[in-house]
């Protein structure tokens, strides 16, 4: 059983009392304790309320409305940016012009997005120690809410719809899932996840969500599930693989390797035979103390054994989650001091460095969790961040990724991105090229082209036939509704 956090010791983050249009401080979906609200942190909250206050009684809006608005989201990098220095591509005008804030939105909302890394919930997924809700919402919720809304509801497939298609300008989602040692752990089941995807489909008529297998090596009959997975490859789009084995227990009984010639290269043989090549392992994400809390087993989340799997299995696509950025729910400052003081991003900075050491084309990074955090505690962590995977692996190499619906809605995240540069410093210091405009080349690649790549995504049919799908009708339909917040952020908060 995966360890636990007391989630009665935390704040649910759809509580807080100001509802910010980014977050203003760590979120955990309960697989973790967030950090406290940081002094900068809490300096964004003033500003974006002051900001709020003034820009808002011009248009003839509340708070809480204005701060739902493309206005308010504006507003939101304008405070990032006078706390933590001009990293986000924003001006005061578009917090205070409706119009202006407006126009953008409309302009950037056919953008390509296409999230490779998005997650919910079974029905009867009741582990609240892990996602969920349960005893601590009901017992700390606002009591005047609706019994089925103190639920897991959050994390399942009518809110998942609703944040990833309606409230964000994601084209297409690719529902991913996790292993444990104890199965009633699990998010999903590759069969469930199958079927989720094509009811999506069927219901949008287009193409709009993929699924992973998610693999368990070392566990009593998986191969025979994978071969199970490739006799019927039609209802998968790729592979799922955890090499520390349960990502949440640092008791986890199966650890491996990518490169462990033995256990996993007749398993690649069988991928590529039957053309499934696209191949997403989880990487990084330890805590401070990994190496005492963690043991022997730490390693095993590093990218010590990509470079060699990747050499050997040229036609397998290896993307890796997160990055590999080992850092994790710890102070953004001393991360960015190291990366300031080195130029190195624990394990992050080793995964960028394997195409230039090791010849290899098919290595990939995936923003999830890596980015949102980033740019959350310290934006100029997350240029960092951006800057040194497109230097080593370059900008046809790295693919967004949200780990939505945990954080909720990933609008905020999409935004982040738009918005940001690398400072001019940060550029000349480190060699990073800058990252250029909202719609430009190198935002557009990560947001969507590469992936669309990967899994053959055939943009100019694809995207006319998502204009007047069954997602879009939705999404038109719900744009129609008053009152609708689309800033919700699940999970939990620090209550200090």
């Amino acid at each position: 059983m995966p360890d636990l956090v007391d989630v009665k010791k935390l704040k649910m983050a759809e509580d807080l009392e100001f509802e910010t249009p980014i977050p203003t401080q760590m979120i955990s979906n309960g697989e973790f304790t967030p950090m406290p609200q940081t002094k900068q942190q809490k300096q964004v909250e003033e500003r974006i309320k002051e900001l709020a206050d003034t820009h808002g009684k011009k248009q003839g809006l509340d708070r809480r409305r204005f701060l739902s608005s493309a206005s308010g989201l504006a507003a939101g990098f304008v405070a990032m940016n006078e706390v933590f220095g001009p990293i986000f591509s924003v001006n005061d005008a578009e917090a205070a012009d409706s119009d202006m804030a407006e126009e953008r939105a409309k302009h950037l909302a056919g953008q390509f997005i296409f999230d490779d890394q998005t997650h919910m919930v079974h029905d009867g997924f009741d582990q609240e120690g892990l996602l969920g809700l349960g005893l601590f919402a009901a017992e700390n919720w606002n009591p005047t809410l609706q019994e089925e809304e103190l639920t897991l509801a959050y994390y399942k497939f009518d809110n998942y719809m609703r944040q990833i298609f309606v409230n964000s300008d994601t084209k297409i989602a690719l529902l991913s899932g996790a292993p444990f040692d104890d199965p009633s752990w699990n998010f999903m089941s590759n069969d469930a996840i199958v079927d989720t995807v094509e009811m999506v489909n069927k219901l949008a008529g287009t193409r709009r969500m993929l699924g992973h297998h998610v693999i368990t090596p070392g566990q009593p009959g998986w191969m025979e599930e994978v071969d199970k997975a490739l006799e019927n490859g039609a209802r998968m789009d790729g592979w799922k693989a955890y090499t520390i084995g349960d990502p949440l227990s640092a008791k986890t009984e199966h650890p491996y390797r990518l490169d462990d010639e033995e256990l996993m290269y007749p398993f690649f043989e069988k991928a590529l035979k039957y053309g499934k090549v696209n191949f997403a392992c989880h990487k990084g994400l330890m805590p401070a103390d990994y190496e005492t809390s963690w043991a022997d087993k730490w390693q095993y989340n590093t990218v010590w054994d990509v470079a060699k799997a990747a050499k050997d299995w040229p036609d397998i696509n290896f993307i890796i989650y997160h990055s590999g950025m080992r850092p994790f729910l710890e102070d953004p400052s001393a991360v960015l001091d190291e990366f300031e003081a080195t130029g190195e991003l624990k394990w992050a900075s080793d995964l960028a460095r394997i195409p230039a050491e090791h010849g290899v084309t098919n290595v990939y990074g995936e923003l999830g969790t890596t980015f949102a955090n980033s740019c959350v505690t310290h934006p100029r962590l997350a240029a960092a961040v951006l800057g040194t995977l497109i230097k080593g692996l370059g900008v046809d190499k790295i693919v967004w990724g949200t780990d939505s619906v945990f954080y909720g809605s990933p609008q905020w995240q999409i935004e982040a991105l738009r918005r940001l540069e690398i400072p001019e410093d940060m550029q000349e210091k480190h060699g990073f090229a800058p990252l250029g405009d909202a719609d430009g080349f190198v935002k557009n690649t990560i947001f969507g082209l590469n992936s669309a790549r990967l899994f053959k995504v055939n943009l100019r049919a694809d995207l006319d036939a998502m204009e007047n799908d069954g997602i879009q009708k939705l999404k038109t339909d719900f744009a129609l509704l008053d009152g609708i917040r689309d800033n919700v952020r699940y999970g939990y908060v620090s209550p200090t």
